[in-house]
């Protein structure tokens, strides 16, 4: 399987491209993880960003060089990964939200406590925990140990990308920059929900 690494995905452009792009590429972290399913994009302008109110100690990462990690805590419970991308400076990100886990099951398993391998990574939190991410994660290149993305084999299809609107947000909610792979049951809800 060739690899693709961060300089293969186009990071340095805008959050709902590279979202979109995302979906179908494997993800693993120290080979753990699987396919991205589910996605979804920020912009420094958008108001549900972090990044939207400028640099913090918290955002820092999201104004950093593209192609790198930005891990924050959620409701100071879960951990969330996301990739940041756009220009330097520019704090935009993709929140990873869900991947097809296909390799590291039993780290998987065990890291979240449970079997059934539609959930073990259906939403940003129990992918965090499934692939052991945490903030010493955070800044962390994507092109280099202990991520690796790789790209689908030659030959296959792509995946078929579907839109709908973020999940968990009160800010631009009818933005539709939540980016699935179609018919995908490890989603971390189905595409398409209207408000």
């Amino acid at each position: 399987m060739p690899s693709r690494s961060s300089s293969v995905i186009d990071f340095d452009a805008p959050p709902e491209e590279v979202a979109q792009h995302l979906i179908g590429v494997t993800l693993l972290v120290d080979g753990v993880g699987g396919r991205i399913v589910e996605t979804e994009a920020y912009d420094r302008d958008d108001p549900a960003s972090h990044s939207f109110s400028g640099p913090t100690s918290r955002n820092a990462s999201m104004f950093g060089s593209p192609g790198r990690a930005y891990v924050y805590r959620s409701y100071g419970i879960h951990w969330c990964l996301n990739f940041v991308c756009r220009e330097k400076g520019h704090g935009a990100a993709v929140l990873i939200r869900a991947i097809e886990p296909t390799m590291g099951l039993d780290r998987m398993r065990e890291r979240r406590g449970l079997d059934e391998a539609r959930l073990l990574c259906a939403g940003p939190g129990r992918l965090a925990q499934a692939l052991g991410i945490d903030d010493g994660f955070n800044g962390k290149p994507l092109d280099a140990p202990p991520f690796l993305l790789i790209a689908p084999p030659d030959g296959e299809p792509d995946a078929v990308v579907d839109a709908g609107l973020r999940i968990g947000i009160s800010k631009a909610i009818d933005t539709p920059w939540r980016f699935g792979e179609k018919g995908s049951r490890f989603l971390s809800k189905p595409l398409g929900r209207k408000r």
